[in-house]
């Protein structure tokens, strides 16, 4: 299975690959601020690098549950001059995480290779313009917004969160090869956390096999309530050795991309399975 970004395909049939998460804002929800300015940003950036991430996902933009709107200019300042710093200093594929058009856009000039979309590529114009530029897209499934995802979700009516999870990826590869997008620059996230209980995200990463099916899945778990909830830790800074567990299960079951804050950790996970 591969995966197809502006400037290289990954080969995911054996192969793994970790994206590490680099949050240019000040409220994300566990490393808020850290790495908003741009010299910092990219020590960072050029750390998990050197520790074996082949994809750095940038974002201007919290999504934790609650989290206010930031207006695309905002979002931009706090983004695209770490683009074009790190662009500058590396080779390595650069992904943006957003939902908005002009925002990715920018992006994408100062040098993005993918474009991670929370809200599952629902905005014809975003496709349009990742199509036209040969981007990689991370499609995510979320339930609601934001500020409300966390408000009792149900997934009852459609037989339960996996079908749903599954009906979505469906519908979604169906919709964006209708409107032109190349299908091997799509891969799909389940979307931990983003409207699904703490019952409802276990179903998801018990039946993780299930999800894989001909596009590759993007698993995002890193540091979130649900894996705090499994071991009783409510700082989000130490749950990067019970996510790196979580990675290495979800190797067992096929996943081929893996989104992470600990890029060694996870590494290490990755390799041990691997050899196992």
């Amino acid at each position: 299975m591969i995966w197809k970004t502006r400037r290289q395909t990954l080969d995911l049939t054996e192969d793994t690959a970790v994206m590490g998460i680099l949050n240019a804002t000040p409220d994300s929800f566990s490393d808020g601020g850290e790495y908003s300015l741009t010299d910092k940003a990219i020590k960072r950036a050029l750390q998990m690098i050197e520790e074996g991430a082949q994809i750095i996902d940038i974002g201007g933009e919290s999504t934790r549950p609650g989290a206010e709107a930031v207006d695309a200019s905002e979002e931009i300042v706090r983004t695209v001059p770490i683009i074009e710093a790190l662009r500058r200093q590396s080779d390595v594929l650069i992904s943006i995480d957003t939902s908005k058009v002009t925002v990715a856009e920018a992006a994408i000039n100062a040098g993005a290779d993918i474009v991670n979309d929370v809200t599952g590529m629902r905005d014809e114009n975003m496709v349009h313009l990742c199509s036209g530029s040969g981007v990689g897209v991370c499609v995510m499934h979320m339930q609601g917004k934001p500020r409300t995802m966390q408000e009792n979700p149900s997934y009852e009516n459609e037989g339960g969160v996996l079908p749903a999870i599954q009906a979505f990826f469906t519908e979604r590869l169906v919709s964006l090869e209708a409107l032109g997008m190349n299908t091997d620059c799509i891969c799909f996230d389940p979307g931990i956390g983003f409207g699904k209980s703490y019952q409802h995200n276990l179903n998801l990463l018990r039946g993780l096999g299930e999800l894989q099916t001909s596009r590759p899945v993007l698993l995002g778990v890193s540091r979130k309530s649900v894996v705090g909830q499994l071991i009783g830790e409510n700082d989000p800074a130490q749950r990067d050795r019970a996510t790196a567990i979580v990675t290495a299960l979800a190797c067992k079951s096929g996943i081929k991309l893996h989104r992470v804050h600990d890029v060694k950790a996870a590494m290490e996970a990755i390799h041990i399975t691997d050899v196992l």
